[in-house]
């Protein structure tokens, strides 16, 4: 944990100056966008001039962009997974960076199946340090005095793997909480938060969550903002509260830690926090033993002032749970990044989730944009003409659809990320871009493709019919079952039911409908007119059925930290987990509406 340092009118100065530099950086190079851009891409190629991936493709050391494109083709993962894999057993030469590859940072593992390993120069991690550090004084601009409290954010690791010729591989923010620069770090106001670093670098999720929870209750009056990387994350832990609240306060009324917390190291900083308080252990009962835990984030920790989590694309479902737990705080969207670059941060993060949008710095990669062609009704499909021109950084145009494509320090070139974006607005001469969609689609049976943002829609459509019995789905995926003669979607849903009146049938198979409605059109002619796909089915499973979903990921190797909720499941033993754990079932009793007209988009996949 931080010491604690004295405040003072020259500490004051300094952090101001501090941020004023950082904000002067963003209008530099957001002013110059273009320029930065092309210096990025001449930097990145001359470094690593003499790599034998840039070589094989004839580059010979130019460094100007014109030579680039022509001459390096655009990429996805399994183009470039041969020379990773080299890398990952022991060759040495220079493959794709002039430096060595100091670790591997590997993707959530819950978008297509396998985990992917990004390659990392140690550089590089520099850059994603200094993205982080824009954030606060960005948020400064808008909610004043944040150096005077402490941050509770949940924050988590996992233990790491190594490949075949010994390189670490590790999800990136497990590898950024465990560098010197976030471990021994200075005193800093903005750093400053109420989880020692111990109880972070835990790697027993159960104990570290525990530990981070009582010390956030410990301090709750100095906490000025909450928060954790995903959406989905910091509800979990708010069902953590819920089911360990009585073990807090006992820890908190008597001074001692509960024995489940095992970790040395996390017993002996938790204790330099933790007190008896009696009155804050009463405190802390009353509001919890309340019938109402609507609101508890603002009446536990009562001077709150925003919820820092990821609510863009598929979190977007959590944010009636969020805003119901946290009494309507906003919900602050800060930064856009990923396993193989960080790439934006939100310049106005106190916007509504709706109307997030990212502000992509200049210098942290060069990026290129492959327009998304989204005329059809098969919502992200793209229109990849064979040749099809990239646009660079400042020629996107406002309310074009895009998928990210970039070439990093760490040698990645002209790669497909597989992010779609939208063309939101421009902060000078640098876009900003709503996250619409992962590309990937979710869900197919026969020529019909439905891809998340479709089937978010959807089931936002369909969970109206649930409203007027005060009842909600919590948690949802989806499976394309093909078992069945014709095959079929299923949608598993955990339900949140507080109304006295249970939902009748007809209304799941309404349900049921109302989200074939909202599908596109080859998949509702792949229904009615060509019989290829069956009617659609919602399965009802047990209360806590996706908490123990996560369990099964994690046990796997998933990073709690990285973990989303797959709007997808095919593991064979996820979909029995699932599956053993349905208490009802429905089916769509009629077809879809579809006209033929539309048959002239099933061939345009």
């Amino acid at each position: 944990m931080m010491s604690e340092a004295p405040r003072d009118s020259t500490i004051d100065y300094e952090l101001s100056e501090k941020n004023k530099k950082l904000l002067d950086f963003i209008e530099d190079v957001t002013a110059n966008a273009d320029e930065v851009q092309k210096n990025t891409l001449a930097e990145i190629l001359s470094l690593n001039a003499n790599v034998e991936y840039l070589q094989r493709h004839g580059l010979n050391g130019h460094t100007d962009r014109e030579t680039f494109k022509k001459l390096v083709p655009v990429i996805t993962y399994e183009d470039v997974q041969p020379d990773i894999n080299r890398i990952a057993n022991g060759d040495t030469s220079p493959i794709l960076t002039s430096k060595p590859i100091s670790e591997f940072l590997t993707s959530s593992g819950t978008s297509g199946g396998e985990r992917k390993l990004m390659p990392a120069v140690e550089d590089e991690f520099g850059g994603r340090f200094f993205m982080s550090s824009l954030l606060m004084p960005i948020m400064s601009q808008f909610v004043p005095d944040l150096e005077k409290g402490k941050g509770m954010y949940l924050m988590f690791v996992k233990s790491e793997s190594k490949t075949p010729c010994g390189i670490v591989a590790r999800p990136v923010l497990t590898s950024l909480y465990k560098r010197s620069y976030l471990r021994d770090r200075p005193y800093d106001p903005y750093t400053n938060y109420t989880s020692p670093n111990e109880t972070v670098l835990c790697p027993d999720s159960y104990q570290s969550m525990y530990s981070q929870l009582l010390c956030g209750l410990c301090q709750n009056k100095e906490v000025l903002r909450v928060g954790a990387t995903f959406a989905s994350g910091f509800i979990r832990a708010i069902h953590f509260l819920e089911q360990h609240w009585t073990l807090f306060c006992n820890d908190i009324r008597t001074g001692t830690i509960n024995p489940l917390v095992t970790d040395t190291s996390v017993r002996e900083a938790v204790m330099k926090i933790l007190k008896p308080d009696p009155k804050l252990a009463d405190f802390i009962q009353a509001e919890c033993s309340k019938s109402s835990w609507q609101g508890i984030i603002t009446r536990l920790w009562p001077n709150t002032k925003y919820v820092d989590v990821i609510v863009t694309g598929t979190m977007s479902q959590y944010i009636p749970t969020l805003d119901y737990y946290c009494n309507g705080l906003p919900l602050a969207c800060t930064i856009y990044g990923s396993s193989e670059c960080y790439f934006g941060v939100n310049l106005n993060p106190l916007c509504k989730p709706s109307e997030v949008s990212y502000t992509l710095i200049p210098t942290m990669c060069y990026y290129e944009f492959l327009p998304v062609n989204r005329s059809n009704e098969v919502t992200g499909s793209l229109n990849e003409k064979e040749h099809q021109e990239l646009v660079d950084l400042v020629d996107v145009k406002l309310g074009q659809e895009y998928e990210l494509v970039i070439t990093t320090y760490a040698g990645l070139y002209r790669y497909r990320v597989g992010d779609v974006l939208r063309v939101a607005g421009f902060k000078n001469m640098a876009p900003q871009f709503n996250f619409v969609c992962r590309k990937n689609v979710v869900l197919s049976i026969d020529s019909d493709k439905t891809d998340e943002v479709e089937l978010l829609n959807a089931m936002k459509n369909a969970r109206t019919h649930l409203l007027p019995f005060d009842a909600d789905v919590a948690e949802y995926t989806s499976y394309a079952d093909t078992t069945t003669i014709p095959g079929h979607y299923v949608l598993y849903w955990e339900l949140t039911l507080n109304g006295s009146t249970p939902v009748p049938p007809c209304v799941y198979e309404d349900c049921c409908l109302t989200i074939e409605e909202s599908l596109n059109s080859v998949y509702r002619q792949g229904r009615v007119s060509d019989k290829s796909i069956g009617p659609l089915e919602i399965k009802i499973v047990e209360k806590g059925t996706f908490d123990k979903l996560m369990d099964y990921a994690i046990s796997l190797g998933a990073s709690i930290n990285q973990y989303k909720t797959p709007r997808c499941v095919k593991f064979a033993p996820v979909v029995e987990l699932l599956n053993s754990r349905v208490t009802s079932n429905y089916f769509s009793v009629k077809c879809p509406k579809w006209v033929s007209g539309h048959k002239q988009w099933i061939n345009q996949n």
